[in-house]
């Protein structure tokens, strides 16, 4: 048999391949060939630069142990293509990659292995660059971020500065300048939040009144607390059974104060300007949905001559309201709750197998502590407790029970709801359990058997206080009630949203820290830009101080607590040489990945986040190019779905914020968005529905085995 290297005609072989790839992409980053100029500053160039420009960017990855997965160049390759495409037609293109590298997944393998973040990570980025390289993708390698990188994270601190000192000016409807605000209260043009007058009030009066109106300020919360691990949790990082993503620990509900974003400021223009943006019907609906904006009435119960408000978007309905419900963590829950003996008369099924209020409110707390808020809203047994107090409702002054229920929320409406059972139906399967009544409000179903929720006329549905909406529609009944409400006093028609400010900070290490110190009085100070950046320190123990996995009344302490010398430090803030204490949190992985697109553009300039003429050039609006109504951005943005909502709408949120403070032109970050799917291979889930590496799962006698 002839031996097939004998007859070989070609002479292209792998070790030729190797060669001509290393030569070419030595010829490319030695001539600057994915090389994008900009109009000013470090990366400018003398010759003039082409009208048509092209901004291409790639959600930019994690640089984890395991390295480039198959899935990363199903999106990278396709912008390179499209890039190099763009390229040859003569158009400036901007396309790099950098690395998404701060979290919790890089902290936790650090302690696993004794190995510091930064090392592991550092070593994980080179190893992705190598791996980036051997793809020989056409990236402008001198725009490549980190977000560790205290070049980066400089501008991170900064930009948290930038919305810490504005407010949400409701009359413009856009951020201002606190210094603008601070003017207008001294001036008398503007009232404190309750009412006070400014210049009456003492310093430190003065600088809580502020505080109220900041787009970053410090709130009692309530978090997902992992004692097991030390750390507060994001809500993706927490099992559908209330248990740890990493460790399988408990998860437990805690109140703890929190740096806090006030994205529902922007909830009406994160909504509005969906409009204006190339994205998927897909993306533009789960947004919508998340931000959940609903039209209706925020009614006044008086409960023993406290002012219970809820909101509800059927008020229609409310003479068929038979209870009341409040979240466990609602703050009216201590004050109403009885301290007498539940009576004789009491249904023991509100009791919670106690014989007075206080009590089973204590029991009721501890053992829903562990639950996430998607547990508390599963469609599941309905569990509750009586407070031992009654609400009046406003419309036929019925006295109807109150009770506490976990499947209210606190971050949703006010806390509190007004049950009818008979047209809701997590609110018949609770009437139903606790045996209480359903009064009929709408016809057209059968309430004996299921809570009717379809569409009728109104009835039993009338007072002797002029309120008579029987046989009208929803729409009219809705008027008539919402009218008649303000008219009493009694309520007023609300736009209510299902978005929650955003919860910004961790009880972590390897995070941006804070350009945050506090005084003596536990008094916030913003640290001038001048001192930016804060870098994080190097420590040897960074690891979270963990407790009892099931001590549900631990208290987090953040890993740079321990960092005693950085914490203390001596400044002068403008009142002399003082000792001022940093916060030991640190900012959540979202925020390096809320602005990264203008470092792309401008990643060497020292003096600015952007210089705004290169900002312009690359992003802003182009009414000739995509019409009048074009709000500006990255020209495609590629990525995953499983991004839709949160990191695109903390994106988004950002960039509004530096477009009204006068830092950008583009009124939106990504004026296109394209999702790239995903290749399908067989996955596997442990006990708890969280996936593992397939890698360590064995097949045996037809079942699976993880070995992790």
């Amino acid at each position: 048999m002839t031996n097939p290297s004998e007859t070989t005609t070609h002479r292209y072989t792998p070790e030729l391949a190797t060669e001509i790839e290393q030569r070419w992409q030595k010829y490319w980053i030695d001539n600057g060939t994915f090389d994008a100029a900009n109009p000013v500053g470090k990366l400018a160039t003398d010759k003039p630069l082409p009208k048509d420009k092209l901004f291409v960017q790639d959600m930019f990855p994690y640089p984890s142990g395991a390295g480039l997965h198959v899935g990363h160049p199903l999106g990278y390759i396709a912008t390179d293509v499209f890039a190099r495409y763009n390229r040859m037609l003569g158009k400036n293109v901007l396309h790099t990659l950098g690395y998404d590298a701060f979290g919790l997944p890089a902290e936790q393998y650090a302690i696993q292995t004794g190995t510091h973040p930064r090392t592991t990570t550092m070593a994980n980025i080179e190893n992705m660059r190598r791996q980036l390289g051997m793809l020989g993708l056409g990236h402008d390698q001198r725009r490549s971020v980190a977000t560790t990188d205290p070049e980066f994270y400089k501008w991170t601190q900064w930009i948290f500065l930038q919305i810490y000192n504005a407010w949400f000016d409701e009359d413009q409807n856009k951020a201002r300048p606190v210094s603008e605000l601070i003017a207008e209260l001294e001036a008398g043009s503007r009232t404190t939040k309750d009412g006070a007058v400014y210049n009456d009030l003492s310093k430190a009066e003065q600088a809580k009144a502020v505080d109220e109106f900041r787009l970053v300020y410090l709130s009692n919360s309530t978090v997902n607390w992992c004692p097991g691990l030390g750390t507060v949790l994001a809500n993706e990082e927490v099992t559908a059974d209330g248990r740890s993503d990493r460790g399988n620990f408990p998860v437990f509900r805690k109140n703890l104060s929190q740096w806090m974003m006030r994205i529902t400021a922007y909830s009406d223009r994160l909504l509005d300007d969906l409009e204006l943006l190339d994205w998927s019907d897909k993306v533009k609906s789960m947004q919508r949905n998340w931000i959940g904006r609903s039209r209706g009435a925020e009614v006044t119960f008086d409960a023993q001559g406290h002012d219970i408000r809820v909101f509800t978007t059927r008020p229609d309905t409310l003479f068929g309201a038979e209870y009341m419900v409040l979240a466990p963590e609602h703050e009216l829950v201590k004050e109403l709750a009885s301290t007498e003996d539940y009576g004789a008369d009491i249904n023991t099924k509100w009791t919670y197998g106690k014989s007075n209020p206080q009590d089973a409110i204590d029991a009721y707390l501890k053992d829903i502590a562990s639950k996430t808020e998607l547990e508390r809203q599963e469609n599941k047994e309905k569990t509750g407790v009586f407070i031992g107090a009654y609400a009046t409702n406003p419309v036929n002054g019925k006295q109807i029970p109150i009770f506490i229920g976990d499947y209210v929320l606190m971050g949703y409406g006010t806390g509190a709801i007004m049950a009818v059972p008979a047209h809701d139906t997590r609110d018949y399967e609770f009437a139903t359990e606790f045996e209480l009544p359903i009064t009929e409000v709408v016809s057209g179903g059968d309430i004996t058997e299921e809570a009717y929720t379809g569409e009728g006329t109104v009835v039993n549905s009338a007072n002797d206080e002029g309120l008579d909406i029987n046989g009208l529609s929803k729409s009219d009944a809705i008027a008539k009630t919402i009218e008649w409400l303000e008219s009493k006093d009694l309520g007023v028609e609300k736009i209510q949203y299902k978005l929650r400010d955003w919860l910004f900070a961790r009880q972590r290490y390897w995070g941006e820290p804070f350009p945050i110190v506090y005084d003596e009085d536990g008094q916030a100070h913003a640290l001038p830009e001048s001192m930016l950046p804060i870098e994080l320190p190097e420590v040897e123990d960074y690891q979270p101080v963990s407790f009892d996995p099931d001590d549900a009344d631990s208290e987090p302490q953040p890993p740079l607590a321990k960092a005693k010398e950085w914490i203390a430090v001596e400044l002068d803030l403008g009142e002399g040489t003082k000792t001022y204490y940093r916060d030991a949190n640190v900012m959540p992985q979202w925020a390096g990945s809320s602005f990264y697109q203008l470092r792309y553009i401008d990643p060497v300039n020292d003096e600015a986040v952007v210089d705004i003429e290169n900002e312009r050039y690359w992003t802003g609006p182009q009414p000739d190019v995509h019409g009048p109504n074009d709000p500006g951005g990255v020209d495609l943005y590629v990525g995953g779905v499983e991004h839709a909502v949160l990191h695109l709408l903390y994106s988004r949120f950002w960039h509004k914020v530096l477009y009204d403070l006068g830092h950008v032109t583009s009124k939106e970050p990504y004026r296109r968005l394209y999702n790239q799917g995903y290749i399908q291979a067989y996955a596997y889930t442990d006990s708890r529905g969280i996936y593992v590496p397939a890698a360590e799962v064995e097949e045996k006698d037809g079942k699976f085995f993880y070995n992790g």
